[in-house]
């Protein structure tokens, strides 16, 4: 699956739900989403439209990292 572009913060959120992040706390244009898995990891992600191309890309090395996830996979788990 290609890398998806022009994403928006609310598209990411969504997403990451399919991955059991529950949201912890939300302020102003930011949320924070935890996965509640030892050990403990989290994500926040602004609410902005669309989310410049470096901070997606970002967190999905960061929760490709924390799932043991490659790129292609977890794309496919987020956005099928």
């Amino acid at each position: 699956m290609k890398f998806p572009s022009g994403l928006c913060g609310d598209e990411l959120v969504r997403a990451l739900v399919r991955l059991e992040y529950r949201q912890e706390r939300q302020s102003d244009s930011h949320v924070r989403r935890s996965l509640p898995e030892q050990p403990e990891h989290h994500v926040t992600i602004p609410l902005h439209s669309p989310l410049r191309i470096g901070i997606p890309a970002a967190m999905f090395d960061a929760v490709a990292n924390r799932m043991d996830l490659d790129h292609p996979s977890l794309l496919e788990h987020l956005f099928r």
